[in-house]
């Protein structure tokens, strides 16, 4: 019974390392990609906030070009008016009566003069729309070809390792299974809380890797023996034995050969 229990737990320890070294692996695949995905997201996100606003000043012109139309209206009712009233001057009984219609032509020219002021502003808003425009729609193009570029480096590098992505992601996922819910559950925890996702290390000149603090030589050789699941004190990440690393990351390079 005692060697089954020591065996069972060692195949634990090799398990888990099989499984850092797997997920290692799919990190240095992920940090080849780098920030790319993002900037693409970016980029697209960025194109995408361009048409809108360049949507939105197409509607703008569209408004001021109809209120420019409603003022042109206006002049010509104005014009109609003052004719109007012009022919009805000719044909008063009293001085009341004309100075009456006087003020009627005068306030209707008064309404062009507006109208005229109003359509020199919406001109300039025009002119300094279009402005915009043309610095948006330029904007946009070199955003355009800067996102097409991007996308075809990120799409070169997908298709060199989104097969070997998801074949070690399967893996990952198999050697998930060897293992019970508890220690995954501990492994991704420690993962998730230290620099590079390394939740197993080997013992390296005495300190546990990529550590500075020193494994006591009873801890090391417990660590040795493999009869238990040991952490670091420090960094709480997982302690193997050097010659067991050495041994699966022979095995599991094979491995990834294949893949």
């Amino acid at each position: 019974m005692a060697k089954k229990a020591e065996a069972s737990v060692e195949d634990r320890l090799r398990a888990l390392y099989d499984l850092q070294l797997i997920d290692s692996r799919i990190d240095e695949i992920r940090n080849v990609r780098g920030e790319l995905p993002l900037e693409v997201q970016d980029l697209e996100d960025e194109v995408e906030g361009l048409n809108t606003r360049l949507e939105n000043l197409g509607i703008n012109l569209d408004l001021i070009d109809d209120q420019i139309k409603s003022k042109k209206n206006l002049m010509e009712e104005a014009k109609a008016l003052i004719k109007k009233y012009s022919e009805q001057q000719e044909n008063v009984r009293n001085n009341r009566e004309y100075n009456s219609l006087t003020k009627e032509v005068e306030f209707q020219e008064l309404e062009i003069q507006l109208a005229e002021k109003h359509i020199k502003e919406f001109k300039v808003q025009i002119d300094q729309k279009k402005v915009v425009i043309d610095e948006n729609k330029s904007r946009l193009k070199d955003r355009k070809t800067h996102l097409k570029h991007k996308r075809s480096e990120l799409d070169a590098i997908l298709a060199e390792t989104q097969k070997e992505e998801e074949a070690l992601t399967k893996k990952s996922e198999d050697f998930q299974k060897k293992l019970d819910d508890r220690l995954v559950k501990a492994y991704f925890r420690i993962r998730n809380n230290v620099k590079n996702g390394l939740a197993v290390v080997p013992i390296e000149r005495g300190a546990s890797g990529g550590s500075f603090f020193t494994i006591p030589p009873q801890i090391q050789v417990e660590i040795a023996s493999r009869k238990k699941v040991i952490t670091d004190e420090h960094s709480g990440r997982i302690l193997v034995d050097a010659e067991l690393a050495k041994e699966e990351k022979e095995k599991m390079e094979k491995m990834f050969a294949k893949l």
